[in-house]
């Protein structure tokens, strides 16, 4: 058992200040376990603490997982001094907890981009050797052949000398659409590849990372919490070797 103290629990959600947090408890609004605080620096167990400010519960969890559905025209950056970037779409309590997107999505790529302030999932999802599959679906020009497929299929060598792994191309009724999986998440990946077989990429989304799979909910520029399966979900690819 880890015990840690309440004000810097409060402190992590990133809603309050360590000022803030004093004053909370100095007027009785922080309860643990039904029954308010006398001190901010007294220590609980996270795992097991019922915390409640101002007759609301608090998450505890220590990691914070947000999905969202990237807009065009945002960088996959945690800032940037002259353009705007996903964490912009975020509430002021959010951007104080330090999260980041796992992997980079082109500024005008769309689509699923998971955002964290977990730095050990981030590397098991995005290291090589966890092969963590990535979905996109692409429109393109021309149309996607039968060629096209095996080229990909077989792991290609682009003209700057750039060696991708064997990644899934699977073509829609259009011909001119198709679905693209990733195992690795190199710049520019995808468009590069299909450029390198004459269709030219005209948009490009995200559409899953792993196990999370883009909520159809959510419209672009919005976000939400994930599920405890999700987060169950993550664990588990979190917890392998």
């Amino acid at each position: 058992m880890s015990l840690e103290r309440i004000d810097k629990l409060l402190s992590s959600t990133g809603k309050w200040s360590r000022k803030e947090i004093k004053d909370l408890v100095r007027h009785g609004r922080v309860l643990v376990d039904g029954k308010a605080v006398a001190r901010a620096e007294e220590k609980v167990d996270r795992e097991t603490v019922c915390l409640i400010v101002d007759g609301k519960p608090v998450d505890c969890s220590p990691f914070v997982y947000v999905m969202l559905d990237k807009p065009a025209g945002l960088l996959s950056a945690t800032e940037d001094s002259r353009q705007p970037t996903v964490l912009d779409l975020l509430p002021p309590e959010l951007k104080r907890r330090g999260l980041f997107p796992v992997g980079r999505l082109d500024k005008d790529t769309t689509g699923l981009l998971l955002l964290t302030d977990d730095g050990g999932l981030a590397h098991q999802m995005l290291s090589p050797k966890k092969h963590v599959d990535k979905v996109y679906f692409a429109q393109v020009e021309g149309r996607v052949g039968p060629e096209d497929v095996s080229a990909l299929a077989g792991g290609m060598v682009l003209e700057d000398g750039l060696h991708c792994l064997p990644a899934g191309l699977e073509p829609l009724e259009d011909g001119s659409s198709c679905l693209v999986t990733l195992r690795e998440g190199k710049y520019h990946q995808v468009k590069r590849m299909l450029a390198a077989r004459g269709k030219p990429v005209l948009s490009l989304r995200r559409l899953s990372m792993g196990p999370l799979t883009l909520d159809r909910g959510l419209k672009p520029g919005k976000w939400r919490f994930l599920s405890a399966q999700e987060r169950a979900e993550l664990q588990r690819l979190k917890g392998t070797q």
